[in-house]
């Protein structure tokens, strides 16, 4: 039987130096992570993660050192402050197998409190932790430890994919009221807009949707929902208020995907309260392991599969930087080259990459779509797996054209004030 203890008690059988895994984000135990930042006699923590979502003093103490795959506004205030922090480059389907290979002594999450069965539900996260998890429960020599919050919905998995830990394999429990961070989308600007004006000109009806967070997303989602198309399918990576819109305007059926068919599929969610409420008890989402729900292979197996993804600026090769700015981490791979790859597997789908024509820096307005990117400049996507890009100003469909072409596509959905010079770059 576990040990149920407080997050305190819990904290304090951390060794000085020791070796700590947890979840990508909503799969964090916050009061746990908390009670460790209260401790000052770390030496040598090293903590595995990713995308922070709990406010914590853990990672600003010397001697602990965090190793994240997925660099967020937590993360980056991190750095900004001289903590100990590095990024790991992966993309999310390859955190299971680091994890595995990294093996901490520790591994904690958060959950719901158990069912009369005994099965605590893993809530917003099922990412690349599940088979980790396990591996530290089942053996002897390392601990793992679930914050059980009653604060966090109950979610499930799919057929064999059980979303959820048996009591009986945990070591030790704390009992919590916290709630996940809620994250609602932010108002969409005029420009995001428009985007969402070009992109939705691809999505037709009976199309499968991965979708991401922010304001371009959602507003696609909106003219989705509100638009005459329909019988749409869900399988993305993260399930967001946008994806919740579209079930709720009933636009979407999951009933002609050809994987997955009748749930819509995800593998962690982040967004509002309201969201979380709408999840609770909701068996129309399924939350399944990274590396199926992030597989080029599963995603291409899904009818008119249509894939919805950001990005900070592209070349005139068609080469896209998503999480790095100047060279400096941003934020992670993510899924969204897995999404790309397997979209582009099937002649039928589409991967749309969507982004402003520009932004400002120092007072200047400067264009996201350039001529060539600077030395040290760090690609996501390479140009082979590029499909579409769209800006306010319309859609460049790049998939099969020729370098020259390409650059004139760009050029013409680029801000005015630079078609001429890359334009002109497409001559030389």
């Amino acid at each position: 039987m576990p040990e149920e203890l407080t997050a305190e008690a819990a904290a304090a059988r951390l060794n000085p130096a020791d070796h700590l895994g947890i979840p990508l984000g909503p799969g964090q135990p916050p009061a746990f992570l908390r009670a460790l930042g209260d401790r000052t006699d770390w030496t040598d923590l090293r903590v595995y993660g990713a995308l922070l979502t709990v406010g914590t003093e853990l990672f600003s103490r010397p001697g602990v050192r965090y190793l994240s795959g997925f660099f967020g506004p937590l993360e980056r205030a991190l750095r900004a402050a001289g903590a100990d922090i590095d990024f790991t480059p992966a993309d999310f389907r390859r955190f299971a197998p680091l994890m595995e290979q990294q093996s901490p002594r520790v591994m904690a999450t958060v959950a719901t409190p158990p069912d009369d069965d005994g099965w605590c539900s893993l809530s917003l996260h099922a990412g690349g932790t599940i088979a980790e998890l396990r591996r530290a429960g089942a053996d002897p020599d390392r601990v793992l430890v679930v914050e059980l919050s009653d604060a966090y919905p109950t979610t499930f998995g799919h057929g064999e994919h059980r979303h959820a830990l048996h009591i009986d394999e945990v070591d030790i429990l704390i009992a919590s009221s916290e709630a996940p961070l809620a994250l609602p989308d932010p108002a969409p600007s005029e420009t995001d807009i428009a985007i969402a004006r070009h992109a939705v000109e691809f999505i037709p009806s009976g199309a499968t949707l991965q979708t991401g967070i922010g304001s371009i997303p959602s507003q696609i989602a909106a003219l989705l929902a509100q638009g005459g198309g329909g019988n749409y399918g869900l399988h993305s990576e993260m399930f967001t208020d946008g994806c919740m819109q579209l079930h709720r305007a009933g636009k979407v059926t999951n009933d002609a995907k050809g994987c997955f068919d009748g749930v819509s599929v995800t593998t962690f969610a982040l967004g509002s309260e309201e969201l979380y409420r709408w999840l609770d008890g909701n068996r129309d989402v399924a939350f399944l392991p990274v590396d199926i729900v992030n597989s080029p292979d599963v995603i291409s197996r899904n009818h008119h599969m249509i894939s919805i993804n950001g990005a900070l600026s592209i070349d005139l090769h068609g080469q896209v930087i998503a999480d790095t700015i100047d060279g400096e981490q941003f934020s992670g791979i993510g899924g969204a080259e897995d999404f790309v790859a397997g979209a582009g597997l099937d002649v039928a789908d589409r991967s749309l990459i969507c982004l402003p024509s520009t932004y400002e820096k120092d007072g200047h307005v400067r264009s996201r779509i350039v001529a060539q990117f600077e030395a040290g400049a760090v690609i996501t996507t390479p140009r082979h797996h590029v499909d579409v890009i769209v800006t306010e100003y319309g859609a460049a469909e790049l998939e099969g054209r020729t370098v020259r072409e390409r650059g004139r596509a760009l050029a013409a959905i680029a801000h005015p004030l630079f078609r001429d010079e890359l334009l002109a770059a497409t001559l030389n």
